[in-house]
């Protein structure tokens, strides 16, 4: 595998132990707990930037271009339906984003609409990196020359310097990290290895 799409998988892996985060506390969430609106905020932060903006953004302005350079369309087949799964997952992230700007406890109204949509997030989010794993990327590998791969991965590193900002990629992981600790899934230990760069 090179190193371009090892490092976008690595990403699905970090993404994937967030989403089993967001269930646990969407699973906890109670009316009435003021702190429970800034982890809302926190987990909507870490899905609009680390999950679309960085992940989304490698593949949208990096991968799925290249693809199209070698032939695959970005109005129909593979590329669109990425391009329409992203589009579908900013509309939940946004809920956890209008939720976290509001003030004071969380009423029942809006602990309904975190619990909907992080299911629904979830769902839709692992169906999503399951298409890009199994189908997307093996294509990407078969249709793109390796020297091109390799110029594709020092693109994501400087992407993540020019777009991101300097140390943006560390400090996401390190917010997975505490909400991670926060809470956990009980049949895992901690961390895990999805929370290693």
């Amino acid at each position: 595998m090179c190193k371009a799409i090892e490092m976008l998988m690595r990403e699905h892996r970090f993404i994937e132990t967030m989403l089993n985060t967001l269930e646990v506390f969407a699973e906890r969430l109670e009316p009435g707990t003021a702190s429970d609106r800034v982890v809302v905020r926190d987990f909507g932060d870490f899905f609009a930037e680390f999950a679309d903006r960085c992940h989304h953004g490698k593949e949208e302005e990096g991968l799925f271009r290249k693809m199209e350079e070698h032939g695959i369309p970005n109005d129909h087949g593979p590329i669109a339906v990425m391009l329409s799964d992203h589009r579908e997952g900013r509309e939940h992230v946004a809920v956890f984003h209008e939720v976290g700007a509001g003030d004071g406890p969380l009423s029942p109204e809006e602990c309904e609409a975190v619990k909907r949509h992080a299911t629904q997030y979830a769902d839709h989010l692992r169906a999503h990196i399951q298409k890009e794993d199994n189908v997307l990327y093996p294509m990407s590998e078969q249709l793109i020359p390796d020297e091109e791969m390799d110029r594709l991965a020092r693109d994501f590193e400087r992407f993540e310097e020019d777009v991101m900002g300097a140390g943006a990629h560390e400090r996401y992981h390190e917010m997975g990290r505490r909400l991670a600790r926060q809470y956990p899934r009980a049949a895992e230990s901690g961390a895990a290895s999805g929370l290693r760069r």
